[in-house]
């Protein structure tokens, strides 16, 4: 992952809106969340809701299909993983780390995983 791409990253979840959105979308995995279940359950306005999306989207860090009449936005896993390993690639002076850095694996999210107790 490049410098720049990580900034962007970055300055997409700098904000409590958009930080919230991601992380819901990383909770609700690679199946996502329609517009209007993300703003309902974060409680966020439409016209908000719509920025915030489209400035995570800019930065990688979301991605959206159309599913009939909705718009289905899902986490984009990669470029998280991507910014995590950016983050601590020289950690610990390069030497193995323990506890090692967790990277997330989307195909082994789903209904069973998500129905698991929290």
């Amino acid at each position: 992952m490049e410098t720049k791409d990580v900034l962007a990253a970055l300055a997409a979840i700098a904000q409590e809106s958009r930080l919230a959105v991601f992380r819901l979308l990383v909770q609700v995995g690679p199946e996502g969340l329609a517009a209007s279940k993300i703003g309902e359950q974060l409680d966020i306005a439409p016209s908000s809701l719509s920025f915030h999306l489209k400035e995570l989207s800019h930065a990688g860090l979301v991605g959206s299909r159309q599913e009939g009449r909705f718009v289905i936005y899902s986490a984009n896993f990669d470029t998280m993983n991507g910014l995590v390993s950016f983050l601590t690639e020289n950690c610990c002076a390069g030497q193995s780390c323990s506890p090692g850095v967790a990277v997330c694996a989307p195909a082994t999210c789903g209904p069973a995983s998500a129905a698991a107790p929290q």
